[in-house]
């Protein structure tokens, strides 16, 4: 790992709601270019920008160029107090299962209750079944919208010896 001295940060401007596919496009690059880019941000809050963190101005642009939705890197070298108060902590534990019971804490399902379905991790979403609804229909949301009430350990999967 880069030490915090010897990388710069960059601000890349992309199209606005296409941050998530110039970052992939841009992590994908990186990596098959091999160049020395350690971090690529998506600050909360800000549309139309993603921030890079390399080694070298070079680093960010060669990682940026040819890449859909990528508008260019800003001119300006961007200090990582600017763009802190943007951040939050990456949740290190993720504590909600297949089967759990959860109730749903925002959105247009707001306080219904419902079934987990299947969690994806890497999204940071949740497929639940409404367990009020006559048809069960499988709804995606994120899993901060969701809050575990009941976990279901009745299970016959789970070797419980008591």
């Amino acid at each position: 790992m880069a030490d915090e001295m010897d990388t710069k940060l960059f601000a890349i401007r992309t199209t606005a709601n296409r941050e998530d596919q110039v970052m992939d496009f841009l992590t994908s690059n990186a990596q098959k270019k091999a160049l020395e880019v350690y971090t690529v941000i998506r600050p909360h809050g800000m549309r139309g920008y993603i921030f890079v963190e390399a080694a070298t101005r070079s680093d960010a642009e060669q990682a940026a160029f040819n890449i859909p939705y990528a508008r260019g890197v800003l001119s300006k070298e961007v200090g990582y107090t600017e763009i802190e108060h943007m951040l939050e902590q990456v949740k290190k534990e993720i504590n909600i299962q297949k089967n759990d019971i959860a109730e749903i804490i925002s959105g247009p399902f707001k306080r219904e209750k419902a079934k987990i379905t299947r969690v994806d991790k890497i999204k940071e979403e949740v497929v639940v079944e409404l367990l009020q609804a006559a048809v069960p229909i499988p709804i995606t949301v994120k899993l901060d919208a969701v809050k575990v009430i009941r976990r279901d350990t009745d299970d016959s999967e789970i070797g419980n010896t008591e």
